[in-house]
């Protein structure tokens, strides 16, 4: 047992070691990133990291950037605020980064973007879609649509093509990306000319909807939207299912995961999606061939995020000439091109402009899947 722990030991130290070593060689410029790499949101910050590896490697593969190697330095933050802050303090005073990745939820990434803009740290994150993240100032962009396009989109999606004129909706009040997304749904829909016949709350940690449900049921709803994160989704879906619900569910991005932790009572599921992992576009389908065979696995939306997060860092750098922050940031506001989750150009706020696809969750060979229906394109 000695034997294995101080093997074990040595084998984090060599690890650690590389890391630190990339950071500080002359020929190697390091990457930060901040990620939910634990808990209860662990999916959305390993899937993102993965792909800012695979990033790394076909950079490195091709000549590194600028001439220098790219070497990533990823913290945990759990997904929690403060520790996302420790995890950016400590990327960037001791291991003196650029830019930073992350984080994947809104929260998070808030938490750090006064520090960024006022240490003129470039922060890209993935997958935050709160409105204000970006508002902090022009160090701070992001790869993914915001909130209130995701829940216009799913009013639209729900009337349009779902036909639906009753919605119901039932999210986190405790939570940033949930009441964004249940707020731009509720007024497009209504906009629209739906009614919004349920409109239900609850508190992060809730795991008995059950109250809440059996007043949609008695509204006779015929869409019911759930802007939540998949792990809540999963108990909402089966206990609206088990009080006799059967209307098509709609949802944002949080789904991600959720056809690994729920069973069939989400089919008849649509959620808006940065990403359809079975693309015909031929960078997407690129993208997804060399992530699995990297890492055995189907690329997810946060993975393709992910990836373009890193690319688009790049782009920034090999325009402006140099790695230097103030010039990369200038650099990336101009940016306009063909990425792994579509074409993106920023507005005057550094969010992209983009599309957004929308996926059903389907049976296929046995097993819940995502597949591709429509997309969604800014208006």
């Amino acid at each position: 047992m000695k034997k294995i722990m101080l093997s074990l030991l040595a084998v984090c130290c060599a690890v650690s070691l590389a890391f630190a070593g990339g950071a500080q060689d002359a020929n190697t410029v390091a990457i930060g990133a901040v990620f939910p790499l634990s808990g209860s949101v662990a999916f959305y910050g390993t899937e993102s990291r993965d792909g800012i590896l695979l990033a790394i490697d076909e950079i490195n593969a091709a000549g590194g950037l600028l001439g220098k190697k790219l070497a990533l330095i990823a913290e945990d933050d759990e997904g929690n605020a403060e520790k996302s802050v420790n995890a950016f303090t400590k990327l960037t005073t001791r291991d003196k980064v650029p830019y930073v990745l992350g984080s994947s939820t809104s929260g998070a990434t808030q938490a750090m973007t006064a520090l960024a803009q006022q240490n003129k740290v470039i922060l890209i994150s993935p997958s935050a879609t709160n409105t204000a993240v970006t508002r902090t100032g022009d160090y701070i962009f992001r790869a993914c649509f915001i909130d209130p396009f995701q829940g216009i989109v799913g009013a639209d999606f729900a009337y349009d093509t779902l036909r639906s004129r009753r919605g119901a909706i039932l999210y986190d009040a405790g939570a940033d990306y949930n009441t964004g997304l249940a707020d731009s749904f509720r007024r497009q829909f209504l906009a629209r000319g739906g009614a919004v016949v349920a409109d239900e709350a609850y508190q992060s940690g809730d795991v008995d909807f059950n109250a809440q449900v059996t007043r949609i049921r008695a509204a006779s709803p015929d869409v019911v939207y759930l802007p939540n994160y998949y792990n809540d989704v999963a108990l909402q879906a089966n206990q609206l299912r088990q009080q006799g619900i059967t209307c098509a569910l709609v949802g944002g991005d949080g789904w991600d995961g959720l056809i690994d932790n729920a069973g069939d009572e989400v089919l008849n599921g649509f959620w808006s999606a940065g990403f359809a992992s079975d693309t015909t576009d031929p960078k997407g389908q690129a993208f997804v061939k060399a992530f699995n065979a990297k890492f055995n696995k189907t690329a997810s939306q946060f993975a393709a995020l992910g990836y373009d997060t890193m690319m688009l860092v790049a782009d920034g750098v090999k325009a402006a000439g140099t790695f230097d922050a103030v010039a990369v940031k200038t650099a990336m506001a101009k940016i306009d091109g063909a990425y792994v989750t579509g074409n993106i150009r920023f507005d005057e706020n550094r969010d992209p402009i983009k599309g957004a696809a929308i996926l059903e969750i389907v049976r296929k060979s046995g097993k819940l899947a995502n597949a591709y229906k429509t997309t969604v394109n800014p208006k």
